[in-house]
């Protein structure tokens, strides 16, 4: 479904502007969903440096559903892991060997290649060096003025979705605020290559003359905190935290000016690899006052920005949970559009409320950081606490309100089933685990795909789960009223 580079191109449904891993995931769901999907991306290549490292928890999970999960993972560590941060606290998830929370260990620039292959594999159209200037709305479509080198030419998509970043220039246009704040920490990070790094969360193995060995994690003194640790083998993630200004280039940190600052940090040299990447920022807690504008929708860090990670985890299936939508509405239900916002803003917010206190975790300071760490450490031995939190990051801990019903299934993200990838086509499923005819005949007329398999561990008979992976009817027969409800609502196009 390619899209002519003409200059003014109305055949369009949607302009993503921005091909990060959220713009280039909504290209993937649109172009699944036979929508014409063009992605403008102003710069000409794809970044290197990788601003995450994996995702964890349910972009996971919805990768699996989708059936890429296998060819994403092909030589990298992907499934369950046994710890994980909460600031500088490791959590132990051996405490509830019930609760998985899935990771896979992929840098971003990796991620991006091969969310980009797959959008066109699809049929979506990728446009580097393509940078969005400015936007106008009418009543049934967006004029998106687009710049290239010293030329410019018009889009006219039915819809603009801006997956552009922190400093979006669609949100800008669109005079959506963006309140937060700014973190009063210079961040200075890089990758190194070190042939004994051995990979996934252990220490990096470095000993700073002067200050000791290095451990995992966060390292403290009165002038900051060094970072040193291992996600692959080979690589070493090093940081630096210490107070200053707002660096003026982001992209212009040099390796002897993050080594100047683990100087004044430890008070000794950093011993440090070749440099693979390095950058500079100052992190921020950031959330759109709204996530639409008429037709114009913002998506990933447009929308939000994290100051302790989570951006992957909430942005990806921002993309997944707009992108059926946009195909609904595309076929005269528009209706379902402002779930977005009503879904996926209160899920942002839990991440800035726990991103948040993770930052302050780390930089809380002296005795009373250590306190502070050590009594929380203490209650994530407990199991309420540890399940609480894990859901919290995971961003399962929110039942969606625009999805009523009795059963406590419904409105969740479905839990896990022995079946792999049965959302691959992106389309609504019903899930019958326990033979029951009535709850299948419901189904007929509409195009929902039914699946039969019984077993004895169900969470319960039948379920009907959104192309999003959130379910939208759990029950059996006692409730064909609630499940012909909800497919009338969640399920396109109505049946003749």
């Amino acid at each position: 479904m390619s899209i002519q580079t003409d200059r003014l191109v109305t055949a369009m449904d949607v302009v993503v502007c921005g091909a990060g891993p959220v713009g280039l995931m909504l290209s993937c769901e649109l172009a699944l969903a036979d929508i014409s999907v063009v992605v403008l991306e102003k710069r000409l290549e794809n970044s290197v440096v990788p601003r995450a490292n994996g995702i964890v928890g349910q972009p996971v999970r919805l990768l699996e559903l989708r059936g890429l999960l296998a060819g994403f993972s092909a030589g990298r560590y992907a499934g369950p892991v046994p710890s994980y941060p909460f600031g500088d606290v490791l959590m132990d998830l051996s405490l509830i060997p019930d609760v998985r929370l899935p990771a896979l260990l992929i840098p971003q620039p990796e991620l991006e290649r091969l969310l980009a292959d797959r959008a066109v594999e699809l049929g979506a159209t990728i446009r580097r060096g393509h940078e969005v200037t400015a936007f106008s709305q009418s009543a049934d479509r967006v004029t998106v003025q687009v710049r290239q080198d010293d030329d410019s030419y018009e889009l006219s998509p039915r819809y603009l979705v801006g997956c552009d970043g922190g400093h979006s220039v669609v949100r800008q246009q669109a005079g959506i605020a963006f309140p937060g704040s700014a973190d009063p920490e210079v961040l200075r990070m890089g990758h190194f290559r070190a042939p004994e790094a051995a990979g996934l969360y252990t220490n990096a193995g470095l000993d700073v003359p002067g200050f000791g060995r290095l451990q995992r994690g966060w390292n403290r003194t009165p002038r900051g905190a060094v970072l040193a640790m291992s996600l692959q083998p080979g690589v070493v993630i090093a940081g630096v935290r210490e107070p200053g200004e707002a660096p003026r280039d982001k992209a212009s940190l040099t390796l002897p000016e993050l080594q100047a600052s683990a100087r004044r940090v430890l008070g000794g040299e950093l011993p440090l690899g070749e440099p693979i990447w390095l950058s500079q920022v100052v992190v921020q807690g950031r959330l759109a006052q709204r996530y639409r504008d008429g037709r114009v929708f913002l998506a990933g860090d447009a929308a939000h920005l994290f100051p302790a990670g989570g951006a992957l985890t909430v942005g990806l299936p921002d993309a997944v949970n707009l992108g059926w939508k946009l195909a609904a509405a595309l076929i005269d239900r528009a209706d379902l559009l402002d779930t977005y916002e009503a879904e996926r803003r209160p899920i942002a917010k839990r991440a800035l409320l726990q991103t948040r206190a993770q930052a302050a975790l780390t930089q809380a300071a002296g005795d009373n950081g250590v306190a502070l760490r050590e009594l929380l450490g203490e209650l994530l031995t407990y199991a309420g606490p540890l399940r609480h939190l894990v859901a919290l990051m995971d961003g399962s801990d929110r039942r969606f309100d625009t999805i009523p019903g009795g059963h406590p299934l419904t409105g969740r993200f479905v839990p896990a089933l022995p079946l792999k990838s049965f959302l691959r086509n992106g389309k609504p499923i019903l899930l019958d685990l326990a033979d029951r005819p009535a709850v299948r005949a419901i189904a007929d007329g509409w195009p929902v795909e039914v699946v039969i398999r019984p077993y004895d561990a169900r969470p319960t008979a039948a379920l009907l789960v959104r192309p999003d992976g959130y379910v939208a009817w759990a029950g059996d027969e006692r409730d064909l009223d609630g499940l012909h409800a909800a497919v009338a609502r969640w399920c396109l196009p109505y049946p003749p």
